[in-house]
């Protein structure tokens, strides 16, 4: 970590992360290969003081797992004049699902038809709307969990039932979308800096294809569709480095699901091998960001 950096002055890149897996290796790797100084910051070490201004770092890549803290770190950060990639507002929009969809659909992307209840009731009546089958899904989380498919009303009904018990007050909204008939696939597309890398096909067992999960990845011809759909939806959320999920429906038309702000890209590392190196291309673009 203390080869001459390829960076302008002598201060160092902060990798926040509490949780160092495949990609964070990666990530570490590429840094030492480049002789770029970084340090690896475990968030649940880490606090701010009010005010203080004196970061050793010019520049923070943000690899944080949790929701929560990755965004609080970002506001702190930026607060104190570092340059957090990706952005605190990024972050935030991201890690809320209804956040994105109103940032895709304001920029004219297609996704699925999507309702905000506010109540459980309120969720039931959009859902009647929307018809079914469709989705019940939490308003923040990854991998696919607390993703419910809801094949008629009355199985809503016994969800958010469920859903009116808990206690806090952000369970009781209900983002509900319609149930795309698609192929028994997904693709992810990765964009670092305004560009696409590549893209893989994601299949599964069930509905949730993520690679975390045992679902599995194959090559995905970027087509100026995928292209064009990627680089817009990143753009949307303020995204400089992000994982964009598409779904294709039964008439081939191609929808942007979510846009995830830590992407996690060893199943598309591996379908892509030698084509792509997903690590090497973020430390550029960190080091592009360090020259502005």
């Amino acid at each position: 970590m203390s080869a001459t950096p390829e960076r302008p002055g002598d201060r160092r890149i902060a990798v926040l992360a509490s949780r160092v897996g495949a990609d964070e290796k990666r990530l570490f790797d590429a840094f030492d290969r480049r002789g770029v100084p970084f340090d690896h910051v475990d968030t649940r070490r880490q606090w701010f003081l009010a005010g203080q201004r004196d970061q050793p770092w010019s520049l923070a890549l943000n690899r944080e797992i949790g929701q929560v803290r990755a965004a609080y770190a970002a506001r702190c950060l930026t607060a104190a004049g570092v340059d957090v990639v990706n952005s605190a507002d990024a972050t935030e929009v991201c890690g809320d699902k209804w956040r994105t969809t109103m940032a895709l659909e304001a920029a004219g992307v297609p996704t699925p038809r999507t309702a905000l209840g506010l109540t459980p009731q309120a969720a039931l009546a959009a859902l009647d709307s929307i018809g079914y089958p469709a989705l019940i899904k939490p308003l923040v989380g990854s991998w696919g969990r607390l993703v419910v498919q809801l094949p008629d009303r009355a199985g809503a009904e016994g969800v958010l039932e469920y859903a009116a018990a808990l206690p806090g007050p952000q369970s009781h909204l209900g983002y509900v979308q319609e149930l795309i008939e698609k192929p028994d696939r997904d693709i992810r597309v990765i964009v670092v800096g305004g560009q696409v890398l590549g893209a893989v096909y994601r299949t599964g067992e069930s509905l949730r294809t993520n690679v975390a999960l045992g679902g599995q990845t194959r090559l995905c011809e970027v087509t100026p569709e995928i292209d064009k759909l990627a680089l817009n939806a990143a753009a949307a959320v303020g995204a400089d480095i992000a994982g964009v999920d598409l779904i294709e429906d039964r008439d081939g038309r191609l929808l942007v699901l979510e846009v995830n702000h830590r992407v996690e890209f060893s199943g598309f590392q591996s379908a892509l091998a030698d084509r792509v190196d997903v690590a090497n291309h973020i430390v550029d673009h960190l080091l592009e960001r360090a020259q502005r």
